[in-house]
């Protein structure tokens, strides 16, 4: 018998939330994306259902899937795919998280190692339920795939530990290069959007993240009503804790349950905020329409 997650108060929250969504807005031409297709594609769709793993790009909707995957590539999410946080925006289930596979580590790297992937991207749900936020699963997976791929590079876009620090370090010391913690939206929009996160908690994350010694990233969603002079004082805020790497995309929305689209920025709207995060001290901008997180992440390595 298939045990389902338990419904949170979060869910509810959201469901409240969406009754309350305006009409949605047509999305533009700019938007659209291929359907996933390919020999590239079906093989890493085999090897995910094989190691019976679960990835951000299925779990959050990815529009980049068909061509990430289509490239031999995934972003695999750790740690089960039902998180603890009940964000507005995010596509992954939400609720009680059944106990966290030990072996995953193992069977993760093993994927990556048969995939060939140059530059690996984990990441994973929140685990605000374990003492180490799942710190421990995070470190063996990082130490067995560079066992395994001791070629390949490493990002990991970790979750908020909620200031445990310990967690915070364990996390980011098995060898990896990069290590993203997304800040998601501007601080005025952080109750609505990421109501069980704190906007300063995330940037001091990132200073920690930082003085550790890493390259650090983030990732900020548009077109969720945010105003051009809030996603500047991020940037900002971001420079001044040490932000190597900002990744810039619009905002979709997954489905009515979730909070409405407010705008759909231009792409040339896009390249100006590149230019405005560059001139103001981040060393590397990814921006764009359809930019997520782990998209182009090979080129945030030697950034």
């Amino acid at each position: 018998m298939i045990e389902l997650p338990v419904i949170s108060n979060e869910l509810v929250k959201a469901e409240k939330l969406a009754a309350e969504q305006p009409k949605r807005i047509s999305k533009p031409n700019w938007l659209r994306v291929k359907l996933p297709i390919g020999k590239e594609y079906a093989q890493v769709r085999k090897l995910v259902d094989q190691y019976k793993l679960h990835t951000i790009c299925e779990s959050g909707n990815c529009p980049n899937m068909g061509e990430c995957w289509g490239a031999g590539t995934a972003t695999f999410m750790i740690l089960g795919n039902v998180c603890t946080r009940g964000c507005s925006f995010c596509a992954v289930a939400t609720g009680r998280p059944p106990e966290y596979d030990t072996d995953e580590p193992r069977r993760v790297a093993e994927a990556i190692h048969l995939m060939r992937v140059k530059h690996a991207v984990l990441t994973s749900v929140n685990r605000d339920e374990l003492k180490d936020r799942g710190a421990e699963i995070w470190y063996q997976t990082v130490v067995e795939t560079k066992k395994l791929s001791p070629e390949t590079t490493i990002e990991t876009l970790i979750p908020d530990v909620k200031s445990n620090w310990d967690a915070l370090y364990r996390m980011i010391s098995a060898g990896q290069e990069v290590v993203s913690h997304n800040m998601e939206t501007v601080e005025s929009l952080y109750r609505r959007v990421r109501p069980q996160a704190k906007y300063k908690r995330s940037l001091e994350q990132i200073k920690l993240t930082k003085a550790y010694g890493k390259r650090t990233k983030s990732g900020i969603m548009l077109g969720l009503g945010e105003k051009d002079d809030e996603l500047y004082k991020a940037m900002d805020d971001l420079v001044a804790h040490g932000l190597d790497i900002l990744t810039l995309g619009q905002y979709l929305q997954p489905t009515k349950m979730h909070i409405a689209v407010a705008e759909f920025v231009h792409p040339d709207k896009f390249e100006h905020f590149k230019e405005e995060g560059l001139r103001r001290g981040l060393k590397y901008v990814e921006s764009g329409p359809l930019v997520r997180s782990s998209y182009h992440a090979e080129k945030h390595v030697n950034v």
